[in-house]
């Protein structure tokens, strides 16, 4: 029986690196991780579209889940790469293109006017001057919350750091988790340092933490985890949260066990027509009226590997997703925002908030573990949920991030 498992386990592996190769002239390759209902359903329709623009070229698309992907991808680049690749922007693109591992596409954005058509979002797709990939979207994070809870409990929308720990205390008197989270594969974490960071030490100085450029230990750092106390100390936050993923942490907040989510925008694809009339938005609140108000707004994008079979269809589809009525198409199912500045967001109560929200901002950043380095990323991300669990130990775990930082950033 273990032979047989072994054999079992060579024939799957064999398959999957065929599966992740390109076939034969005419086929392009693609492997995505955009394996949410949503995003699924709308990749299916542009693959769709593109074979019927595209009658001599059959698309053999690879979904895969988010996780695993951000593991495998590493693999496929350097041995048999398919032809396109789903991925972001910011840092974890540079990570690749220093590597030598994704291909300069500047030739397509030449060809297409794409300098003009996604000029905010160039200098996320840049490096040394060249761009390495296309966007296709982009989109706000801020705090989505039951109104009718709110409404019960008399709390008003919160403008302040004080007022949102005010509303925390408040629902959790109520018997409310006023905070639902899954930090089983972390980034959601990251995603509570990345605002308090900005919101108490500014952009400048997040991107320069970001850049290996700030000590971990530095008392501006330690003064995030000192306002973060606020709401981990009192348990504000769902109850055994390591346990869950993003998606386990969903169904608090819609059958009103929790009131509130700090999560990106992807999350309103998932309200159901029973949920939805009860949930609103707002922005991450002040905490220091000094300190300009920046946002995380990431940035999802498509790469052609070094090393792909297929180039030339690859560049096609590239440029095929760039089109002002593609963009438009995939963000209406996404609910989220397109990269071609000529492309229609679609008319919905929360991505209307995002691009107004967005458009006042200070300046974005791309998220945690898109910003920094992925080895400090690693080990970054498991700090912050291990601070979560164990408030009392901040000091080591900065101690031991500030270790990475040396390590990574060679200083």
């Amino acid at each position: 029986m273990r032979t047989l498992a072994k054999k079992s386990m060579g024939m799957i592996s064999a398959l999957m690196l065929a599966l992740s190769g390109s076939v034969t002239a005419g086929t392009l390759v693609i492997n995505s991780d955009a394996s949410d209902p949503a995003p699924k359903k709308a990749w299916a329709e542009v693959i769709e579209k593109f074979e019927q623009a595209n009658p001599d070229i059959t698309v053999k698309y690879n979904l895969y889940d988010h996780e695993a992907y951000k593991t495998t991808i590493r693999n496929w680049l350097v041995t048999s790469p398919p032809d396109v690749v789903f991925w972001y922007a910011g840092n974890r693109m540079k990570t690749f293109v220093d590597r030598g591992l994704f291909e300069d596409v500047s030739d397509v954005w030449q060809a297409n006017g794409m300098d003009k058509d996604f000029a905010s979002a160039m200098p996320a797709m840049s490096v040394n001057g060249k761009q390495y990939g296309v966007p296709y979207t982009y989109y706000q994070w801020g705090i989505y919350y039951r109104k009718d809870l709110f409404d019960k409990y008399g709390i008003a929308v919160p403008k302040t750091w004080d007022d949102l720990v005010a509303a925390s205390k408040t629902l959790k008197d109520n018997g409310v988790t006023p905070f639902t989270i899954g930090t089983k594969y972390l980034w959601t974490a990251a995603g509570w340092f990345d605002y308090l960071n900005m919101r108490v030490n500014g952009l400048d100085f997040h991107i320069d933490l970001m850049d290996g450029k700030v000590p971990y230990t530095d008392p501006r750092v330690k003064a995030v985890f000192e306002k973060w106390n606020d709401l981990v100390e009192p348990g504000y936050y769902l109850d055994n949260h390591a346990s869950y993923s993003w998606q386990e942490a969903q169904p608090f907040l819609y059958n009103g066990e929790a009131a509130m989510y700090l999560m990106g925008n992807f999350l309103a694809a998932n309200f159901t027509e029973e949920v939805r009339p009860n949930m609103g938005f707002f922005q991450f609140p002040v905490i220091d009226a000094s300190v300009p108000m920046a946002e995380d707004a990431p940035m999802d994008t498509l790469h052609i590997p070094s090393k792909a079979k297929n180039k030339e269809d690859a560049r096609k589809f590239l440029a095929f997703v760039a089109q002002p009525e593609i963009q438009t198409m995939i963000n209406e199912a996404l609910l989220q925002i397109p990269t071609n500045n000529k492309a229609t967001p679609k008319d919905d109560e929360f991505l209307n908030a995002g691009v107004v929200m967005l458009g006042e901002a200070a300046g974005t950043a791309q998220f945690y573990d898109r910003d920094t380095d992925p080895a400090m990323a690693k080990e970054g991300m498991k700090g912050f949920q291990q601070y979560m669990v164990h408030p009392d130990r901040i000091d080591k775990i900065l101690e031991k991030l500030e270790k990475t930082r040396k390590r990574t950033f060679k200083q």
